[in-house]
């Protein structure tokens, strides 16, 4: 009889974890995001974290009437830190692909942007000329779709620096160290002033969106495969902000071009 009764109490309290689970309302969201990657996200002087998702996370978090907080992480330890349950979810430039669709879930994907290679003005590059880029020294941000797309198609050519963060890369580049980077274009246009007179760096490339098996569908909020009712929340959320206009909104004070799937 006592084992009876352990087993039904296990299984009792199995049905209310469950439960507690299913019925989290989550009035309060964590989301963890990978600082700086500007104009995504970033620091103003005053300390207060702005930036394109930024401010679409703020908007989905009102739309959703949830508290949320922003949870800083190195990007090579993101999605470990997701599945630790330092925070509910990830909204960092992520973009969905098939490798990292096996360990998180992914939301509808809500933008896309296209790589490019840069290098300064009074180099002469040509990208579309392999054997010219032996040897040449280019940097990355470890362990993101730009590193994957150099180590697979230029690995056997160049030698590749990665660090951290972005941030990083282009300080490299402005002291000579890097003869050239493979950047998200968005990141590369605001932190380093490409395609304008003043700027000392020049795009070499057409912008780059494939192969797909390496930049993926588009970007999209990952969570913890159990988290299929967040992930449907924010996918309403989502939808209905570029319904109404605050996704455009939002989208017009960061990027002269639509980056909106």
């Amino acid at each position: 009889m006592r084992a009876i009764n352990l087993i039904l109490a296990a299984t009792m309290a199995a049905g209310l974890t469950v439960g507690a689970a299913q019925a989290r309302d989550y009035s309060e969201i964590r989301l963890g995001v990978d600082i700086p990657y500007e104009p995504f996200m970033y620091r103003q002087p005053d300390g207060e974290l702005t930036g394109f998702e930024i401010e679409l996370g703020n908007a989905v978090c009102e739309y959703l009437e949830a508290t949320c907080t922003w949870v800083e992480q190195d990007w090579d330890g993101i999605i470990p830190g997701l599945m630790a349950r330092h925070y509910d979810a990830i909204m960092s430039s992520m973009a969905i692909t098939e490798e990292r669709a096996q360990r998180v879930l992914f939301s509808e994907p809500y933008y896309t942007t296209p790589s490019a290679w840069i290098t300064t003005r009074d180099r002469e590059i040509d990208i579309e000329d392999r054997g010219s880029l032996e040897g040449l020294v280019v940097g990355v941000q470890r362990a993101t779709l730009q590193d994957n797309y150099v180590s697979e198609l230029y690995g056997d050519l160049v030698e590749i620096r990665r660090y951290t963060s972005a941030d990083d890369v282009v300080t490299d580049m402005r002291a000579g160290r890097l003869d050239l980077t493979f950047m998200d274009y968005p990141v590369a246009e605001s932190s380093m002033a490409i395609d304008t007179d003043e700027s000392q760096f020049q795009r070499i490339s057409d912008f780059i969106k494939e192969p797909e098996h390496i930049f993926g569908k588009g970007v999209g909020v990952a969570f913890r495969p159990r988290d299929e009712a967040l992930a449907e929340r924010f996918n309403e959320a989502l939808a209905a902000l570029k319904e109404n206009g605050t996704y455009d909104e939002i989208m017009a004070r960061y990027f002269n071009y639509d980056i909106k799937l």
